[in-house]
């Protein structure tokens, strides 16, 4: 259950980072986000610690198998 629940977040957080990543480098456009290299470092950041998780997520998965 909990490295389901670590996946889950984990490819939330890729999710929401690549999104957040893409809007600082001014891709996606349209908000207060748009071509910022705040947003773009931290949804660069998240990404990677999603991608953390679900690295753990699936390790654990696989131990139990």
């Amino acid at each position: 259950m909990k490295s389901r629940v670590l996946m889950i977040v984990g490819l939330v957080a890729v999710l929401l980072g690549g999104v957040w990543a893409l809007q600082g480098a001014g891709v996606i456009g349209g908000s207060g986000m748009s071509n910022s290299t705040t947003w773009l470092v931290i949804g660069i950041v998240l990404v990677v610690v999603g991608l953390g998780l679900v690295a753990v997520g699936t390790r654990s998965t696989r131990r139990r198998a």
